[in-house]
């Protein structure tokens, strides 16, 4: 098949080695395996002992059943019996494609349908021949092979077997023997068996025709061919059945040697090879046997023989070069004598043309036409004897009826036959040959180009011999006919004119005919068959006729016999009518000419005949001849008028006669005119205008009556029904419900108003929407026509039957279709009629069965798809479009389900409908529909289609759905837990889901991959949808899953031959491939969390290798490659053996350009207007796509021009619809565009979905790290390449930039993890660097020698896909905002791949020299970081500014994460270069104006039920941003320009600080999950605003105290806020973290030198507020030192942990954090309130009072937890410092063990306790620790110790600060107290030594009263105080502490502190206490 009819080259071989294979199959013919004793025996125990089976390991036990069943098909066939149990059991296997037969039954189709391959393979073969007759233009090869085989057979005797086989096989005999061994099942069985032997003996017999055709057979098997002929009968009706009509057809072939004529090159070859020229043997033998005497079984068969003989002989006498022969060709008149005396043309009409086979194939038609015309032509003599003879008998006719007496018995009618057989043989032409054109010779060249004679070409040039011979044969038979052949010479011509081109010579002939003897109009003279003849005849009849109609009241007399018409003159006219039917059909021109005659005006006659009263027969005949004049547009709309005023009627004659030609006649009249023309106002002026009245004739009185009619011809009530429903179809087909329509239009007639008729479709369409007479009996009639198909036997109009059932559908299609636009515009009108939708009538009760059948009985078709694929068709549409409705599916489960016969005949319907082999998918629809067989192959394809829609749709609704029931899903039980089986097992039917894996998988098994995705694509398309949506949907993913996986292997197979790249379907393709990809992704997940490793892997390996899989090697491989292997191998790698990964070729396979349509170019319309059209005319298609209704568009259009007045519209409406299809081509181009596009969006959306999930969901350890790497930079820098191609489509750009965020984030984290690795796994070269435990990066031993850079796809890979990113991010231009963001988000994961990781602080590293960090070599990370920052900055002011624009407007999450990509950027920029031009461009002056505005829309985030969060989020990246900036010096110097600051201060939003509610949010069951309470809101709010400040105050070293001034000013502008933090009322980690940043603000600005500096011109007052809040700012600062350094703050760890439970453990790390923050910010305070005051020693700041009784005393009850421990006006004494001092040196040794051993768990992570693991794990991931594997946690474990470690390395730096600035205030304290400090006993003042200490404006900044009250706290200090001190300091610092203080110092100080310093105070300390004791 796939060699010689599909012209495949590559099946040559295959071919080639099948025949070898099968060669004695095809010469032992048909022959069975014989019976055997042994094999008897053998089968007899195979039930105990086994037999080996064929094809199958190892032996197999029997069931007896199936033994005692193998026996009698032994018999039954006389087969061996092995043979027999293979053909059992072959059975089996297919029985679930024959539900309802058992293996017996499927034995027998199999049997024969074995026999049928055979037989049709012969036959394929031989027509493949080379030969005299056809070429089927096939390769040389493949000829030559095919000739020679068959030789071989025909050497065996080819001709002997089939001629046996053919004249042995009876399907009567073979019927009985089946019968008797109960071998025949249902009546479907019996047709397919009866089917099948049929076409065994057609196949046969054809092979032998096919032989004939290309070579003539032997003398031998000729002379057995024609004794087999001898014997042959006629059918009941006297024609040839096929078989034999084939094998006469082989033996005329024999006896061709017209082919000889044709004159082509390989003439003289074929005529040495043709043995009737070269054997004279051959010759005297079959004319010796031809002219025996014996008498055959058909007389006519043999004077058919021997006709074709005489005429052969007649052939060769012709050619020159035989005289040899001339003894034989003497007889070719006797021969032929003696044919035409057997009536040789009358046995050739009935019997040969009138067979049902002879029109199916083109050469019997050629055959035939070859032998009547060779007999006209090459014996002219013998057919002028045929005519004298006919003269002869007219007279004598003549002469007796004029006696009077019988006409005599013997005449002879062989010219009449010879006629008839012409006109019979000419027509019908279904293969459009029009031979019938040689009878016509041109006389006179055309007027019109268009028609040439059979010759085309040039007009003049000399017609053959041959067709000058005909065409006077044709005119001579007229000249002077006898009135004998009058009927039969007009039949004659009514053959020979079928056709357009003979149609207009036949016209031409009836004018000629006429003209030549115009003067003798009134008689007789004039030629009888001319136009001029005939119609002057009708005239006459119609005057005559006319006179003779009774008076009114003589109507009684109505049917006396008319003495107007004889019987012969009827015929005549019938005959003539007829043939003016057959040229005005074919023929337009005759059509008009006919039309327009002044004098013949057929249309006026032929209406006034109908009113006459003449037989029904010959009305229906001038009926049929108004309906081809109706074919004309233009004599439509004029007959429309006429047939208004005859009003023809329709009696009741006909149903008398039970014979109805009149009602059928006129309805194909309407049918046709309603088709060529009209007219809307019908009747207007004579009754309300409108179609109605025919409407309501057609539908009361033809359609609902016809069942209940007599018919005598019983074919002749479905012809009825037909042309009638036709008409119906052809109305509702043409309606569109219009607005007007359901309004009532009033017309005038004779003078009143009255209600105009609706248009037809309207009414049909509400006769249909309603439970009317016409939907019950259409419905009746199709549950009849599939009772009538059940039967599957032959039946009268089968035919017109079928096609009224099409009709049918047909018409409930169209309302389907209507109903929702109908219904909506009646809803909108005021007509008060009720219609409800049919999908709902179709549910309503059958009146015969009582049962809602009526969808049952459509959906029955499908089972006869096979046979009736039309209706199959209408079937599978009208279910897809009452499957929307998930109501009525469930309605309908029931109905399909409800009987268990007909649920199993409809899935086998449905089943066998999507099976069909004959489907084909035509891709240019015009091209194919011609042939009747394509046309079939397209209505199977679209059948399926509808199915495959229809189970699409009824996926989409809930469960029980139709899709569950034909996919074999349980509908009783959940759908999940349906098992899937193959059919056949467990009884499981063959479902509609194992025909789609079937149609997939067809072609798997090559090298081509699946045949559906080239041959059939839309279908393809379809079938992997199901398959995605069965997988996709939830209840139906597992069990399909399941058995894909197991049973069907499917998605590995089918994955192996993506990508599929066919360029004529792209969108198919695309659309094929998306729908696999998104499969696969989802198998790929489902298998992941499975932990079905293997599936994952095998998935993985397919897509992601880029290793060959290598093949099977077939044998004779080797030579060449193996020594080039070999050398390749000898370098270690092969480079020829890379290929593409398979992920990588599909994405290949999208193409990212589009073609765009080219614009409009229009001259009439304008195009503006036309675009808007086009916009109006879109709508949603199935898909969802948005495309242009081309259909509608061409309404409004055409509707446009119609519109059009003037003569000059007239004249350009062939050149404005010319436009029209313009525009149509243009719109269809335009959607097609938009499919493409849609289908590439699609597919890449699938493809990036895949990636996904093999980079997200499957297994980390699957692909290696490197691996991994590699792949992802394949995949970037693809899919970069795609996109940044010129052409690529922007609308393709979203799509690949989610896919390039998702692949960057991948790369990142990858690169990440492989660095990380070392640190688990230290093996020497792992990886390029190791990361030692110092946290630096050292390189491996080993690894210079490869110098590869970073991580193992290299440097030069991140550079490449780095300039891509930003290549991409200046490709979106301005546009594309959301796109960029991705890329955004991309670029920061890159940039992340260059940052140092989370090392942990192990406190070594500082252990080297400054010298040892400067000149180190430059690290991995620094030295990426600053390439990368070389590309970027490569990039210029064109990325910045596109950046920049995008951090100041746009969407928000596009804003944030440009903010956090320049965050990033200016973070590495070292030469600032970004931070310039944010600057300079005023980029940062609109960052920061922005806050004003952000400060409202923060406002109404603090109301309990906030908006949106989106703001605060942006203002967090804002002020994230703005915090990197101020980092640098610089950046720091840019804000203080730009006036930050001051706008904080301005914001109010820093005002609305909520009150802490503990019960309010958190008193809800339970809080949201993801809105924060307002409280953490406003510190969402506030704290960045902190920070902010912060870092400015640290960076900023030359402005520091313009800084300071304008923070001072922030500070207090929201002094309430700021001192309602300082109070501190409720302690939780968040109010903790405020007041850290808090104090760290306050340390640094709220300082005396800053208000000096601050403003120059502040008057008294302000100077006083000023000082107030500085002041009040100093007080609360030293108050929170007794909260947080001394005592007290172990009861707040108290408080926190009874509040928190979840994550205690990390709180608790923050909160203590957080305190020790606090201490160390306040101790920095007092430190630069003591060093900003006192300049020198003598002078100092007392801020502590020389008590230590907070040291001693401490633990008392206290009453008020929250109150501060010192009331503010008093200061603390100089306890708190010491007590201070003490903790923290005990905290400092308990975090460094801490520390200590969290390092050393660090480096021994796989060493720890699995309880200890898990707990580290739980403090990261609370929940869920248990279900991941030990890798991941040792990774999560590892993290939360770097965390601990970098936590207590932090709280070791602050205490050992604290500890610092402790003993420095300690020192200066005690200095002052006991050295410089006079006690108020001896009453010299102390202010006078305090107050001159400072110069300059503010004299009294710290004496004046509202500041810290020193005054009153320090003037009291008495001799005994200072004794006291000395006392209690001398206790408390003590030798242990000191000891422990120096410890410190050797432990940590050294390497992190300055060195020495603790030393040194110790040291002072220790000598003032010693001196003051001295």
């Amino acid at each position: 098949m796939n060699a010689i009819w599909k012209r495949q080259p590559e099946a040559i071989h295959r071919l080639d080695q099948v025949l070898k294979k099968h060669k004695s199959d095809f010469i032992s013919l048909f022959r069975n395996p014989p019976k055997n004793v042994q094999q008897h025996e053998k089968i007899q125990k195979a039930s105990t002992e086994g037999v080996a089976i064929q094809g199958q390991q190892g032996t197999r036990l029997l069931p007896e059943q199936l033994i005692r069943e193998a026996f009698i098909l032994s018999d039954l066939f006389d087969i061996g019996e092995l043979a027999a149990v293979e053909l059992l059991l072959a059975g089996e296997h297919q029985q679930p494609h024959f539900p309802g037969l058992t293996r017996g039954l499927v034995a027998v189709l199999l049997y024969w349908d074995g026999k049928r391959c055979i037989a049709n393979s012969l036959r394929t073969l031989i027509q493949s021949r080379q030969g005299k007759t056809w070429t089927l233009e096939l390769s040389q090869e493949l000829m030559t092979m095919t000739t020679r085989f068959t030789d071989d057979l025909m050497e065996q005797g080819l001709t002997q077997k089939i001629l046996t086989l053919v004249s042995h096989i009876d399907l009567n005999n073979e019927f009985d023997k089946l019968q008797r061994e109960r071998g025949l099942g249902s009546e479907k069985h019996r047709k397919e068996v009866s089917d099948l032997i049929k076409e065994c003996r057609q196949s046969l017999a054809e092979s032998l025709f096919v032989w004939t055709c290309q070579s003539p057979l032997s003398k031998d098997d000729t002379l057995i061919l024609i004794s087999y002929l001898e014997k042959v009968t006629v059918e009941a009706d006297g024609s040839l059945d096929g078989v034999n009509l084939s094998l006469l057809m082989a033996l005329l072939y024999c006896f061709d040697v017209s082919f000889l004529e044709q004159g082509t090159e390989d003439r003289e070859d074929l005529m040495h090879r043709l043995p009737l020229l070269a054997e004279r043997q051959y010759i005297a033998t079959i004319h010796t046997r031809l002219q025996e005497s014996q008498p055959w079984k058909l007389p006519g068969l043999q004077a058919t023989v021997r006709l074709a003989w005489a005429l052969a002989l007649r052939g060769i006498s012709q050619l020159s070069d035989v005289t040899a022969l001339a003894e034989f060709t003497e007889a070719d008149e006797a021969m032929a004598e003696l044919a035409v005396a057997d009536n040789v043309f009358l046995f050739l009409t009935e019997s040969v043309v009138g067979s049902e086979n002879f029109y199916q194939e083109e050469f019997y038609i050629r055959k035939i036409h070859n032998l009547v015309t060779d007999f006209l032509a090459l014996m002219p003599m013998k057919v002028k004897q045929l005519r004298n003879r006919a003269d002869e008998d007219a007279r004598m006719i003549h002469m007796s009826i004029q006696m009077g007496n019988d006409p005599p018995i013997s005449l002879r009618r062989d010219l009449e036959h010879l006629m008839l057989l012409i006109a019979e043989l000419y027509r019908k032409d279904p293969f459009n040959l029009e031979l019938a054109l040689e009878y016509w010779c041109p006389s006179e060249p055309l007027q019109s180009s268009t028609i040439m004679g059979s010759y085309l070409g040039v007009a003049h040039q000399r017609p053959p011999q041959r067709q000058v011979v005909l065409s006077k044969f044709v005119r001579q038979m007229g000249d002077l006919l006898p009135s004998t052949i009058y009927i039969p010479y007009l039949k004659m011509l009514r053959g020979l004119a079928s056709g357009p081109q003979c149609a207009h010579y036949c016209f031409s002939l009836l004018k000629v005919n006429g003209s030549s003897h115009a003067e003798n109009i009134q008689g007789a003279g004039g030629s009888p068959v001319s136009w001029e003849h005939f119609f002057h005849s009708l005239m006459l009849y119609h005057e005559h006729l006319r006179k003779d109609l009774p008076s009114a009241d003589s109507v009684q007399y109505r049917h006396l016999p008319l003495r107007g018409i004889t019987q012969k003159e009827q015929d005549g006219l019938i005959a003539f009518l007829q043939l003016t039917t057959v040229i005005v059909n074919w023929s337009e021109n005759a059509r008009l000419a006919l039309c327009e005659h002044p004098q013949w005006t057929p249309v006026v006659v032929i209406l006034g005949l109908l009113q006459c009263s003449i037989p029904p027969i010959l009305k229906a005949e001038l009926l049929e001849t108004l309906t081809a004049f109706g074919k004309s547009p233009e004599i439509a709309a004029s007959l429309w008028q006429s047939l208004e005023y005859t009003q023809v009627e329709l009696n009741e004659i006909e149903s008398r006669c039970e014979e109805y030609p009149l009602t059928r006649a006129f309805c194909r009249l309407i049918s046709t005119l309603v088709e060529s023309s009209f007219p809307s106002n019908l009747g207007a002026g004579l009754r309300p205008p409108g179609f109605d009245p025919y409407l309501q004739f057609l539908r009361d009185a033809v359609f609902l009556r016809f069942r209940t009619r007599a018919y005598r011809r019983a074919a002749e009530k479905w012809e009825v029904a037909e042309v009638v429903l036709e008409v119906f179809y052809k109305l509702l087909r043409d309606y569109e419900p219009q607005l007007e329509d359901f309004v009532d239009q009033y017309v005038e007639l004779q003078g009143e108003e009255i209600i105009a008729y609706k248009p037809p479709g309207f009414n049909l369409m509400y006769h249909l929407l309603n439970e009317s007479p016409m939907l019950e009996l259409s419905l009746s009639l199709l549950e009849e026509g599939v009772k009538q198909l059940d039967t599957y036997a032959p039946f009268p109009g089968k035919k017109h039957l079928e096609k009224a059932v099409q009709y049918c559908l047909a018409l409930l299609n169209l309302t389907l279709q209507k109903e929702n636009l109908f219904m909506d515009l009646l809803r909108e009108s005021h007509l008060s009629l009720i219609v409800t939708p049919l999908e709902q009538l179709l549910q309503g009760i059958n009146p015969r069965t009582k049962k809602a059948d009526h969808v049952v009985n459509i959906a029955r078709y499908l089972y006869h798809g096979n046979s009736n694929p039309e209706l199959a068709f209408e079937s599978a549409k009208i279910l897809c479009c009452i499957s929307y409705n998930s109501n009525i599916q469930i309605k309908l489960v029931g109905d399909f389900t409800h009987d268990q016969s007909i649920s199993q005949k409809l899935m086998a319907g449905f089943v066998e409908c999507l099976d069909n082999e004959d489907a084909e998918e035509l891709i240019n629809p015009d091209e194919g529909m011609s042939k009747p067989e394509k046309k079939r192959a397209q209505i199977h394809h679209e059948t399926r289609i509808h199915i495959l829609n229809l189970l699409i749709t009824s996926l989409e609704c809930s469960p029980p759905s139709l899709a569950l029931y034909l996919l074999g899903y349980e509908l009783k039980k959940p759908v999940s837990t349906t098992n899937l089986q193959d059919p056949g097992v467990l009884g499981c039917p063959r479902t509609c889901l194992h025909a789609i894996l079937n149609i997939l998988e067809k072609g798997t098994e090559t090298r081509n991959g699946p045949t559906a995705v080239q041959e059939s694509p839309h279908l393809a398309e379809l079938c992997y949808q199901v398959i995605y949506q069965l997988c996709a949907c939830s209840d139906t993913s597992g069990p399909t899953m399941r058995y894909l996986r197991t049973s069907q292997d499917f998605l590995f197979t089918q994955l192996q031959y993506l990508p599929f790249s066919i360029k004529e379907h792209e969108i198919s393709t695309l659309n094929q491939m998306s729908w696999l990809m998104k499969t696969a992704a989802i198998e790929m997940r489902v298998t992941s969390l499975n932990r079905q490793r293997s599936h994952t892997q095998r998935l993985l390996h397919l897509l992601l290798d880029d290793m060959p899989v290598k093949p099977y090697l077939a044998d004779g491989e080797g030579g060449m490659e193996d020594e080039s292997r070999s050398v390749s191998g000898f370098l270690h790698f092969d480079t020829a053996s890379k290929v593409r990964r398979k992920i990588l070729s599909i994405l290949d396979s999208i193409d990212f350009s589009q073609d765009i349509p080219e614009p409009l170019q229009l001259d009439f319309f304008d195009r503006v207007q036309i675009e808007q059209v086009i916009a109006n005319c879109e709508h949603k298609n199935a898909r969802g796509q948005v495309v242009c209704n081309v259909k509608y568009l061409h309404r409004v259009l055409v509707a446009e021009v119609n519109a059009l007045q003037g003569m000059a519209a007239i004249g350009q409406r062939p050149l404005l619809m010319e436009e029209i299809n313009t525009i149509l081509q243009y719109v269809v181009e335009r959607n097609k565009l938009l499919q493409c596009l849609h289908a590439k969006r699609h597919a890449l959306e699938s493809w990036r979905q895949l990636v996904e999930i093999i980079l997200t969901a499957c297994p980390q350890d699957l692909i290696q790290a490197e691996d991994r790497q590699l792949i992802i930079r394949d995949l970037l820098q693809d899919v970069h390449d795609k996109i940044l191609d010129d052409d690529a489509a922007q609308e393709l750009m979203p799509v690949v930039a989610g896919a390039v965020f998702t692949l960057t984030a991948h790369l990142s984290q990858s690169v990440k993890t492989e660095q990380k690795q070392p640190l688990a796994l230290p093996m020497a070269g792992q990886s390029q660097y190791v990361l030692m435990l110092d946290g630096s990066f050292t390189s491996s031993p080993g690894s210079e020698s490869i110098s590869m850079g970073f991580a193992s796809i290299g440097d030069s890979s991140l550079h490449i896909i780095l300039k891509k990113l930003l290549d991409f991010i200046l490709k979106t231009g301005g546009g594309f905002q959301r796109v960029r963001t991705h890329l955004y988000g991309s670029l920061l994961y890159y940039l992340q791949i260059a940052q140092r990781p989370d090392e942990p602080d192990t406190l070594e590293a500082a252990k080297k020299t400054m010298w040892e960090r400067l000149t180190a070599p430059e690290d991995v990370f620094s030295k990426l970081q600053r390439e990368n920052m070389a590309i970027i900055e490569s990039y210029g002011a064109a990325l910045m500014e596109v950046v920049c624009r995008d951090a100041c407007d746009g969407h928000e999450i596009g804003r944030m994460l440009a903010l956090a990509l320049l965050d990033r950027i200016v973070s590495v920029d070292k030469q600032q270069q970004w931070l310039l031009y944010l600057s300079n461009s005023g980029y940062l002056k609109v960052l920061v104006d922005s806050l004003a505005d952000d400060d409202l829309t923060l406002q109404s985030l603090l109301t309990p039920q906030p908006p949106l969060l989106k703001a605060l989020y942006t203002y967090e990246s804002k002020m994230a941003f703005l915090t990197r900036v101020a980092k640098s010096q610089q950046g720091a110097l840019e804000l203080l320009r730009s006036g930050v600051i001051v706008r904080l201060a301005q914001c109010q939003v820093y005002d609305m600080r909520p009150e802490t509610d503990h019960q309010g949010m958190y008193g809800m069951r339970d809080p949201p999950v993801f809105i924060p309470a307002p409280v953490e809101r406003y510190r969402q709010i506030l704290l960045p605003a902190l920070q902010l400040c912060q870092v400015i105050l640290t960076s900023s070293m030359a402005q520091h105290l313009q800084a300071a001034g304008q923070v001072l000013q922030f500070l207090i502008s929201h002094s309430d806020t700021i001192q309602a933090i300082l109070r501190c009322q409720d302690v939780s980690v968040g109010s903790l973290q405020e007041l850290a940043c808090l104090t760290g603000i306050i340390s640094k600005a709220a300082l005396p030198g800053v208000l000096s500096e601050m403003d120059i011109d502040v008057n008294e007052g302000t100077l006083m507020e000023l000082q107030g809040h500085t002041g009040r700012f100093q007080r609360q600062c030293l108050g929170l030192l007794s909260r947080f350094g001394g005592s007290d703050r172990l009861r707040q760890f108290k408080l926190q942990d009874d509040n928190a439970e979840g994550d205690r453990v990390n709180k608790r790390d923050e909160i203590e954090l957080a305190m020790q923050q606090i201490c160390a910010n306040v101790m920095e305070y007092c430190e630069s309130l003591m060093l900003q005051s006192a300049p020198s020693f003598q002078h100092a700041v007392c801020l502590f009072t020389p008590s230590l009784s907070e040291s001693t005393n401490r633990d008392g009850p206290r009453q008020d937890p929250q109150a501060p421990v010192v009331p503010y006006w008093h200061l603390p004494g100089l306890g708190i410092i010491v007590y201070l001092l003490k903790q923290s040196t005990s905290d400092f040794f308990s975090y460094y063990d801490s520390h200590r051993q969290s390092v050393n768990k660090l480096q021994n992570v796989e060493q720890l306790p699995p309880d200890e693991i898990k707990e580290l794990c739980q403090s990261v991931m609370p929940a869920g620790v248990d279900k991941i594997s030990t890798s991941q946690k040792y990774v999560l474990a590892r993290r939360r110790l770097v965390k601990l470690i970098n936590n207590r390395a932090k709280l070791l730096s602050l205490c050992s600060y604290i500890i610092e600035t402790c003993l420095f205030i300690l020192w200066r304290h005690l200095e002052h107290y006991l050295l410089h400090c006079t006690p108020t006993d001896s009453q010299d003042p102390l202010l006078s030594s305090r107050m001159s200490f400072k110069k300059g404006r503010l004299q009294d900044s710290f004496g004046s009263e509202p500041n810290l009250d020193f005054s009153s706290g320090l003037n009291r200090v008495s001799q005994h105080d200072i004794e006291q001190v000395r006392c209690d300091t001398t206790n408390s610092f003590g030798e242990s502490l000191q000891k422990k203080l120096l410890d410190i110092e050797g432990l940590y100080s050294k390497v992190r502190s300055r060195y020495t310093f603790i030393q040194a105070l110790v040291r002072r300390i220790r000598g003032l206490l010693r001196i003051s004791r001295t």
